[in-house]
């Protein structure tokens, strides 16, 4: 998608998070700092200590679809779609090469000089490159991250120019690890689909040449993590989100629950998957995205890979026919074009899931 004119956004003065906590390691400034109301802070586990988000086996779904194991987890997967929103999923098939690469070459990226990082910058208006996305004025706030991100795939979205030559590995490391990802999106929507009582190969047929991105996330450590937030309060526009956090990563991601910020503790060798806007459209909200955001830490960074699953841009979206009903269930949302999406989403601040208002049939 186009970015917007670079010439009329004015973002000021944007501070490199990793570069203040070393000039100013016990200062946060203004910029950073939450309305009371937006804040972080500290968020009791207790409420849903008895149910932790759904995490789904995937060598279950690898067995015939008349085994019990498949059936009793294809139930799981529809209960996690339709009342979290997320879920973790184990035996993805991923090689723990391939993710302990990946994560290896984005902590060296991170930990490269500014100047370095800086030869790849996001320029305002747009969602690659080195810096801070989403940010459309001089008085906005600022989240406490430091994010790299790149177009992998169609070929018309990659930036040559913003895929860094250090660390020596990184573009290598970064194509295969994504071909990876791009397997598992591919399986989790067959399954989606069967789930639903759908074709298996429906979102596949639909989606054509799919759009992937990918975000590294980087939260330092904050010397007062209850007055800011690590990343602001957002739904995802794509289909499907993976999230790989890394080994040594204190806990940061939390959804919005029944009006509760749940923390979501990553398992060891587990991906994060969260439904995007698109399924929620196409399942007519059966499925939801989530709200969610980051926190940081007083003591222990975080770093995440994210892994952003949508549609061709040409592709027209709407809700299914098999999963819309007048009586029981009419039509919560229009038709429009997947990258007059996109575009609509990059160019609006994070605001819990304003974005969706887009898509909506207003009674």
């Amino acid at each position: 998608m186009a970015p917007l004119p670079i010439s009329s956004i004015r973002v000021g003065k944007i501070e490199d998070v990793q570069e203040l906590i070393k000039s100013k390691p016990n200062k946060v400034p203004e910029r950073f700092i939450r309305d009371a109301n937006e804040r972080g802070g500290l968020v009791s586990l207790k409420t849903h200590l008895h149910q932790p988000i759904p995490v789904i086996d995937l060598s279950k779904l690898s067995k015939p679809h008349t085994n019990d194991d498949f059936v009793f987890e294809i139930l799981k997967l529809s209960q996690a779609c339709e009342d979290w929103g997320f879920f973790q999923v184990i035996n993805h098939g991923l090689e723990v090469d391939v993710v302990d690469d990946i994560e290896k070459v984005a902590k060296e990226f991170f930990e490269m000089p500014l100047e370095e990082k800086q030869k790849y910058p996001m320029e305002p208006g747009t969602v690659q490159g080195y810096g801070q996305a989403f940010i459309f004025s001089e008085d906005q706030k600022l989240d406490w991250c430091n994010m790299f991100a790149l177009g992998v795939h169609p070929p018309s979205i990659l930036n040559p120019k913003l895929w860094p030559s250090k660390p020596a590995r990184f573009s290598e490391s970064l194509k295969g690890y994504s071909k990876e990802i791009s397997k598992l999106c591919k399986r989790l929507l067959t399954y989606i689909a069967i789930s639903l009582g759908l074709k298996k190969e429906t979102f596949e047929e639909m989606f054509g040449e799919a759009v992937q991105a990918v975000r590294m996330n980087y939260y330092p450590p904050c010397s007062s993590p209850d007055l800011v937030l690590g990343l602001s309060p957002h739904s995802d526009g794509s289909a499907l989100t993976v999230l790989q956090q890394s080994k040594d990563s204190c806990v940061g991601l939390q959804i919005l629950k029944d009006n509760t910020w749940v923390p979501v503790l990553p398992l060891p060798n587990a991906l994060v998957i969260n439904i995007g806007d698109t399924v929620e459209v196409l399942t007519n909200g059966k499925y939801k995205s989530v709200e969610h955001r980051a926190v940081t830490n007083r003591e222990r960074e975080r770093l995440t890979i994210v892994t952003f699953y949508a549609p061709n841009y040409e592709v027209e979206i709407e809700p299914m026919g098999e999963l819309v009903d007048d009586e029981t269930n009419p039509c919560k949302y229009r038709s429009y074009n997947h990258g007059d999406y996109s575009y609509h989403y990059i160019s609006n601040k994070l605001q819990g899931k304003k974005s969706l208002d887009f898509a909506k049939i207003l009674n």
